[in-house]
């Protein structure tokens, strides 16, 4: 019976490298003959998988007949910049859904959303964090856009933020209500910043998040410096992701375009029960759309609304000249 000895994968290794430095050229000129080329083609093969096991991950491809590395494979210079690229997209995937989803989600529910295993997005989320894009506190709904973040949004405005923050101080003095400033981001309003109320009951929401745009005075008011094809596009696509009393597209559009025929933008309870609002919306030298508006609690929007509208209305003359 023959022996069986137990296989050293480094004897391999030094084998075939002494067989290869030895026979380096004799494969180029074989004698012509069928056990000549199987002879040839078993030693390329023993020289590519022995190269294989030697070279470093990531490394170009060897030729086998030449031991040359070979243009068939990705460097480790091009691999790691493609793994760069995808790193990026995910990061952004999860911030997009984190910026329409500004409650707050779990991992799992991320994990599930972009379609990723939990244990890369848990990767990802930790890096975010650390650079403070996202912020994973407890007790606040889970994992949220962070306020680097956010500060980029506000610097990506600051000049428009910077022109209107006196007329939303003056709306704000006159009213004694809470004067919000949104911008058009996609088939969304980023919220970019506030001017605090003065009345006890006051509404206010957190700087850095997201609104609809048929549901909200400043999603209206927005919708109304948009092109009719674009407005109805957003539309059409946000009424279909919600339930089917929602009103319909046309209705959503006849009242899009009183506001371009001069109305005030009006939310009478339909985003938040118990919050209206009255706004409009500029748009300005690099054709960025601003929203600016102001939420009132249900139980005082009847009594103020008419004065409201006209402390806007001369704001809006104001910005205008």
């Amino acid at each position: 019976m023959a022996e069986v000895h137990e296989l050293q994968p480094h004897v391999v290794v030094v084998v075939c490298l002494e067989v290869y430095s030895a026979n380096c050229n004799a494969h180029r000129s074989p004698q012509d003959s069928p056990s000549s080329r199987i002879m040839v083609h078993m030693y390329r093969i023993a020289v590519k998988c022995c190269l294989a096991v030697i070279a470093p991950i990531g490394c170009a491809e060897v030729d086998s007949a030449t031991g040359n590395a070979g243009g068939g494979a990705l460097d480790r210079e091009a691999s790691h910049r493609i793994q760069g690229v995808q790193v990026i997209s995910r990061a952004a995937d999860i911030l997009r859904l984190l910026g329409r989803e500004t409650d707050g989600l779990s991992l799992g529910q991320i994990a599930k959303s972009v379609a990723l295993p939990r244990s890369t997005v848990q990767r990802v989320v930790a890096a975010l964090a650390v650079e403070g894009f996202i912020s994973t506190e407890k007790g606040y709904g889970g994992i949220r856009l962070g306020p680097e973040i956010l500060s980029l949004a506000q610097a990506t405005a600051s000049d428009m933020k910077d022109r209107l923050r006196p007329a939303m101080k003056r709306i704000s003095d006159e009213t004694g209500e809470t004067v919000d400033l949104a911008v058009l981001d996609g088939n969304k309003m980023l919220f970019i910043d506030q001017i605090v109320g003065s009345q006890r009951l006051r509404a206010v929401s957190r700087i850095g998040e997201t609104f609809p745009l048929t549901t909200t005075a400043n999603g209206k008011a927005a919708l109304a410096c948009l092109q009719r094809d674009h407005a109805e596009r957003l539309i059409v696509a946000e009424v279909g992701e919600r339930d089917s009393n929602a009103r319909t597209p046309d209705e959503i559009l006849d009242e899009i375009e009183q506001i371009k025929n001069g109305a005030l933008a009006k939310d009478e309870n339909e985003h938040s029960d118990g919050i209206c609002a009255l706004g409009f919306a500029i748009k300005d030298s690099n054709g960025d759309i601003f929203a600016l508006s102001t939420p009132v609690p249900s139980t005082r929007y009847e009594r103020l609304k008419d004065s409201l509208a006209k402390v806007l209305g001369r704001c809006l003359e104001d910005i205008g000249r």
